[in-house]
């Protein structure tokens, strides 16, 4: 077996495709750097990231897989599945091997299911997370979202988020991978914050600005009013929205 181990970026498993049918390694296994120090009986070839050698397998890929065939394993890549690199690479390994076929439709493969499974679940959260992120307004004018989702779809919501809110300076900020995008009223970009948690979860802190918790305690409570209990349906309520995301809206929270 032949291990490599690559800095956790899609490029960077790109890279280590290529330079898997480069070298022709056999059995290869792709991991991510940090979970390199598991690995006791190998060690691990470390990939450099190389966008040059990373592009040439994404034209390749689509001039045989088509757009949507790359979206799906970029959906897939994003899940963070354990493993997903190697399910990603047979998946590709397939697709060398049936030049003159689009393998992304063959659900008789194993891989490909699997694969198709996995973009389905992401794709789900990302329109989740688009439908339900509430932003706050803070002090020095940004509208600000907390998100912790299953899957990394931070990067595939931006474009949503940019076209709905050209107007106002936005971050949107992902709890579990420590990083965020924000939106200067021109570009997106890539951001690291080194977030004070108890101030963002803090409503009375000095972060928020004074309209914003004002307008928080005026609209839980006409959603609160409006609510008639007898009319109440719970499990159809929980099939729309599910209690994981009761933690983006205001309506559910208690001042």
């Amino acid at each position: 077996m032949t291990i490599l181990s690559y800095d956790s970026t899609f490029e960077g498993f790109l890279t280590a495709v290529f330079e898997i049918f480069e070298f022709k390694y056999q059995q290869p296994k792709i991991i991510k750097k940090d979970d390199s120090q598991q690995n006791i009986f190998a060690t691990p070839i470390e990939i450099v990231t190389d966008v040059t050698k990373s592009d040439r397998v994404i034209k390749k890929l689509t001039d045989q897989l088509q757009n949507d065939g790359v979206r799906t394993l970029i959906y897939a890549f994003l899940s963070e599945k354990v493993g997903v690199e190697d399910l990603l690479f047979k998946v590709i390994n397939y697709a060398v091997a049936n030049k003159n076929q689009n393998v992304m439709k063959d659900f008789s493969n194993d891989a490909v299911l699997q694969v198709s499974q996995l973009t389905k679940s992401v794709g789900r959260e990302k329109h989740r997370m688009e439908a339900f992120i509430r932003f706050e307004l803070l002090k020095d004018g940004i509208y600000f979202a907390k998100i912790d989702p299953d899957f990394d779809v931070l990067t595939l919501i931006m474009n949503h988020f940019k076209n709905r809110y050209q107007d106002q300076k936005w971050l949107i900020y992902d709890l579990r991978r420590k990083y965020g995008v924000f939106y200067d009223l021109k570009n997106v970009e890539i951001v690291s914050l080194d977030l004070d948690l108890k101030l963002i979860d803090d409503k009375s802190s000095s972060v928020f600005s004074d309209s914003e918790i004002e307008y928080q305690k005026l609209w839980w409570e006409y959603f609160d009013h409006t609510n008639i209990k007898e009319r109440k349906n719970t499990k159809l309520h929980l099939q729309h929205v599910p209690k994981r995301y009761w933690k983006y809206l205001i309506e559910k929270k208690i001042f």
